[in-house]
């Protein structure tokens, strides 16, 4: 080879076709110029054989990263046999410590994965704890979305958009499960009828009454069932299906899908689960209360007390009068499930109470009633998966001056229904709102709000009537179409929205549906 300068360089030509199929690569930095110090002939029916003409794939050429779905089932006291962490000057939530032959090393979880999603929900922009315990919510059921964590951090580096990457991934047309809770009509029962999918086994559809129990509690036309009273319907005869429907009693909560997502959700091998749904009509729920202490005190008792059944619970009692227990909606004998988001579960009485005075002038407690906890418990689901604030509570009580306010002049009218936009940035915790909608009625509106949240900060307020997402016009669309819209918007969003005093709330005892990457602590 000759001396080369710094923009040229000889390379060796061969001249046998069969030698110049030998690759000889050079790479010298700084390099913009190959000069070539020989010629070669094209043999047309040979065709150009010479090293320098070979096309080779670029060396800067970027791979679409891809995420793949990673299903993980455990017995019960089973441990999934994996470790989920933040790490310094790493970004996203890191797997470790995956245990050979564990639940996660069979189930595909690899070290130094990073996880972007967790039972449907996008986790990239979610605090660590509230990811660790929304995987501690899933039961012994969990489906994640991972990223090989050579590609998760080149995908950073590019600037690529996760929550983008994840929405190509999965694809459209898979709308989010309904949880439904249908109580027995006196006169017409509960509206609904199971009838066999043809050439499938354990795969039910759903018929309605039209106006009965079912489809008032969010049921529709055309749904597939996918559990029934904490029980999968995959290996039920319909016979079977049939004497569990008589047993239920005036009760029964099911777990529904539209049969084109159950198509979707089958073709990718995703489960369909519980944690994943929108819930409606459920009869409790846990609520989550925020205490501004007043002279330096909260005004109630914790006492550990023991249940008939032998169980114990931390119970909320003795609520003074006027104080920021009483103010936040404090309800006696509700059951504490957590203090400022931790859960109580494991922890000592002692322990509880220390984490309640060292909490300074706020605190965050979310508890449920003993029936509930009871319901929840009987369908085999945490009750911390449909929590909902206590303000949307007094929200609904305020609501009870509606028909009067709709014989208001149409000045009052229209002063009520304002429309605005409002811009909303996803904040560290996310965008700070949580959306619900009255079944069988229109509209989109906001239910819950976090304080001092995105969602706040951008003029939104807990009443608001979605009407257009990021210029599209939502007013007759599905609630599960709405938080779709949002969770594809991105890290900003564009909301118009109506506030209505006069908007009708009697049936928002159906809980709300946060969105996935919800601000809202707990």
């Amino acid at each position: 080879m000759t001396e080369m300068s710094d923009y040229e360089m000889s390379l060796p030509i061969y001249c046998s076709a069969k030698a110049n199929k030998l690759i000889m690569q050079y790479v010298f930095q700084g390099l913009e110029i190959i000069r070539l110090t020989e010629t070669f002939t094209f043999n047309p029916k040979e065709g150009i054989d010479n090293p320098v003409m070979v096309t080779i794939e670029d060396a800067d050429s970027v791979s679409t990263p891809s995420p793949r779905l990673c299903v993980l089932k455990r017995d019960e006291g089973e441990s999934y046999g994996f470790n989920l962490r933040v790490e310094r000057g790493r970004q996203g939530h890191i797997v470790r410590n995956v245990v050979s032959g564990g639940v996660a090393g069979f189930s595909g979880l690899k070290d130094g994965d990073r996880l972007l999603e967790v039972n449907n929900c996008f986790v990239e922009d979610i605090p660590h704890p509230e990811v660790a315990g929304k995987i501690r919510l899933s039961g012994n059921q969990l489906c994640l979305l991972l990223l090989d964590g050579e590609e998760y951090e080149q995908a950073v580096s590019r600037g690529e958009d996760l929550q983008s990457l994840v929405s190509a991934h999965k694809g459209e047309g898979c709308r989010p499960p309904r949880l439904c809770h249908i109580t027995r009509d006196p006169a017409s029962g509960l509206g609904i009828n199971f009838t066999p999918v043809e050439g499938t086994g354990g795969r039910f559809s759903v018929s309605l009454a039209a106006g009965g129990a079912a489809e008032k509690a969010g049921v529709c036309k055309g749904d597939h069932l996918v559990w029934i009273d904490g029980t999968t319907v995959s290996d039920f005869t319909h016979s079977a299906l049939s004497r569990m429907i008589k047993k239920c009693g005036n009760h029964i909560t099911i777990l529904v899908i539209d049969g084109e997502s159950e198509k979707n959700y089958l073709r990718q091998r995703r489960p369909i689960l519980p944690a994943m749904a929108v819930p409606h009509n459920l009869p409790h729920r846990a609520r989550r209360l925020h205490l501004v202490s007043e002279a330096d005190t909260y005004g109630f008792l914790l006492r550990l007390e023991k249940a008939a059944s032998g169980r114990k619970s931390h119970v909320l009692r003795a609520m003074e009068s006027g104080s920021p227990a009483e103010k936040a909606g404090m309800k006696d004998g509700e059951l504490l499930l957590e203090v400022n988001g931790e859960a109580v579960e494991s922890l000592k009485h002692e322990e509880i109470v220390d984490r309640v005075r060292q909490s300074g002038e706020q605190i965050s407690l979310t508890t449920i009633s003993l029936v509930g906890l009871e319901f929840y418990t009987q369908l085999g689901l945490s009750p911390l998966l449909f929590c909902e604030d206590a303000a949307v509570e007094r929200e609904k009580e305020s609501s009870v001056s509606a028909s009067a306010a709709e014989q208001a002049p149409q000045k009052e009218m229209d002063d009520s229904c304002k429309l605005r936009y409002c811009s909303v940035r996803k904040g560290p915790l996310g965008f700070g709102f949580n959306l619900d909608s009255v079944p069988q009625g229109p509209g989109t509106f906001i239910s819950q709000m976090a304080f001092g949240g995105s969602g706040q900060r951008a003029g939104l307020c807990v009443g608001d009537v979605v009407m257009e997402v990021d210029g599209q016009n939502v007013e007759d669309k599905s609630l599960e179409d709405v938080i779709m819209l949002v969770k594809e918007g991105g890290h900003f969003i564009s909301l118009l929205v109506m506030y209505k005093t006069n908007m009708r709330r009697e049936q928002t005892d159906t809980p709300t549906r946060d969105i996935p990457d919800s601000e809202v602590k707990k």
